[in-house]
């Protein structure tokens, strides 16, 4: 403890900042132990760049996620004396083929990848996450001159019908913001949406099933929720079933890291989270076939020293 399981580094994701040693040279300055390196997999079509990609050819996309492997695995080398740094990635799931892809990826690099941490941006392939006027053309391209309830029910029952196709074939040991479905409308109630709330509980219970731990990701806070992700109907229905958090805190540079992880501790003892689990390299491999394993967090998480005296400015 502390422990991140999900960030980004300006190095190799261009909406990001920063040098990825300058997250890894943070993280420590603030006291993390465990902490995750995580870039997105590379994007396979054109038309699937973010605008501040434009003109990037897509070999070069390719070869900027093996770049950041070889400097993620150098520093985990380098910092090994003062923190323990996973290597992983986060996912895309756009189209089918991104998933044919990540099977190649994760059979290429094999070991080099401990962790995946399972992740949707897109539904219908549009971004749901870069602006709302790309949401609400994703929201919209499902449901043209229908009832805006039917819409939002298409909406988010693509959402988490992507979701299980990842969690399924690939069982990701960290379930990224499970609900960003709902980043722009984060006082929407999944059960108003009684289709979508079965696949939402669907996609915990088989998670839970093969041992995936669930991000309780700070970077909602900073989009303008009073939660972490998950809200709090989720992680209701999380913990009612067993399952497990893990802490994220989803940096997009140095100075992101940590950002928000003071308002975490309200947020968890006000929904009754007992128990903060981490990833942590086993010789045993897990329901994937990686070598990491979850660990709960001995002791009491909540009177950990890391809490005492972080404010807004760390």
């Amino acid at each position: 403890m502390p422990h991140s399981h999900h960030s980004h580094s300006g190095q190799f994701c261009k909406h990001a900042k920063g040098l990825l040693e300058e997250v890894v040279v943070e993280a420590i300055r603030q006291g993390f132990k465990v902490y995750g390196l995580t870039e997105h997999v590379p994007r396979y079509r054109t038309e699937d760049l973010y605008p501040e990609e434009a003109g990037m050819p897509l070999n070069e996309i390719a070869s900027q996620f093996d770049r950041f492997l070889d400097e993620a695995h150098r520093l985990k080398a380098q910092y090994a004396f003062a923190i323990t740094l996973l290597v992983g990635l986060e996912t895309e799931y756009i189209t089918d083929t991104d998933l044919d892809y990540l099977d190649a990826l994760l059979a290429r690099h094999g070991p080099r990848i401990e962790y995946v941490v399972g992740s949707v941006h897109h539904v219908n392939g549009i971004p749901i996450d870069f602006d709302r006027p790309t949401y609400q053309k994703a929201l919209h391209s499902l449901g043209p001159g229908t009832e805006a309830a039917a819409t939002q029910e298409a909406f988010l029952s693509s959402y988490y019908d992507a979701q299980y196709g990842l969690l399924q074939r690939f069982r990701p040991e960290i379930i990224g913001h499970l609900d960003l479905c709902r980043l722009y409308d984060p006082g929407l109630s999944i059960s108003n949406y009684p289709e979508a709330q079965k696949k939402m509980e669907r996609n915990v219970l088989h998670a839970i099933e093969y041992g995936a731990l669930f991000e309780m990701n700070a970077a909602a806070f900073r989009k303008g929720w009073d939660t972490a992700y998950p809200g709090r109907d989720v992680v209701e229905f999380i913990l009612k079933h067993g399952g497990r958090f893990a802490l994220s805190d989803d940096s997009h540079g140095p100075d992101a890291v940590g950002l928000n992880y003071h308002r975490l501790p309200e947020y968890l003892r006000t929904m009754g989270v007992e128990e903060v689990w981490y990833l942590k390299r086993s010789d045993v491999a897990n329901a994937a076939g990686r070598r990491v394993q979850p660990t709960r967090l001995e002791g009491d998480w909540s009177d950990h020293v890391f809490w005492r005296g972080r404010s807004a400015d760390d």
